[in-house]
């Protein structure tokens, strides 16, 4: 089915976490190998499950917690998030999206983040779904849900969400009845998949097909 609305994660899908937290630990003094990542990053969806709080201050806590950095850099990291790099196909991929229909962030962010991502896009998103502003982290389906509501969107095939996650997002989105588009990043953890691609190049390939059927 043609797509009429396109979701994104964007930390990992987007935007690429691990290198861009790697080298930010390393610009202060603190290494972080593969296995490290994910323990940082497992501390961080763990945390995400307790009360709500701000991403910049979970991140700077994983940091803390798992490489024993000191708290003002952890959350100079954490503040700075959407300043990480971005996969070098995701601009021009998204800007094509963006042709064909509503492309909109459901993210584990907070508010500033939104800046500093779609500063290094250089265009603004259709719309940025945050933990911020819903209170709660993916993978809750109520994400889905208020973000469906947010759109006026009703969850279907026409919807696709795209991400290099099963757990954080694909499982979900899977519930709802969603598209799954699994993006094989250098990091990824698979999940059910409607769609497998190597990146949003060959995504926004795909869709420009459909629209010309």
């Amino acid at each position: 089915m043609r797509p009429a609305l396109f979701t994104f994660d964007i930390f990992g899908t987007v935007i690429d976490w691990r290198r861009g937290l790697m080298d930010a630990a390393h610009a202060h003094g603190a290494s972080m190998d593969d296995a490290t990542f994910d323990r940082v990053i497992d501390a961080q969806g763990k945390a995400e499950k307790g009360p709500f709080r701000p991403y910049a201050e979970i991140v700077a806590e994983s940091l803390v917690d798992v490489l024993g950095m000191k708290p003002g850099a952890a959350r100079a990291i954490g503040d700075a998030a959407g300043e990480w790099p971005l996969y070098p196909d995701s601009r021009d991929a998204i800007r094509r999206l963006m042709a064909i229909a509503r492309c909109v962030a459901t993210t584990n962010s907070d508010r500033a983040h939104r800046e500093q991502v779609e500063a290094q896009l250089g265009f603004r998103m259709s719309e940025w779904i945050c933990t911020e502003d819903l209170g709660i982290y993916k993978p809750d389906i109520r994400v889905w849900r208020q973000a469906a509501e947010r759109l006026g969107a009703r969850p279907g095939s026409h919807w696709w969400h795209v991400s290099a996650y099963g757990d954080y997002d694909l499982e979900t989105a899977q519930r709802m009845g969603l598209t799954c588009v699994y993006v094989e990043r250098p990091h990824n953890r698979p999940g059910p998949a409607d769609i497998t691609l190597r990146d949003l190049e060959q995504l926004a390939d795909i869709a420009e097909r459909l629209t010309r059927l």
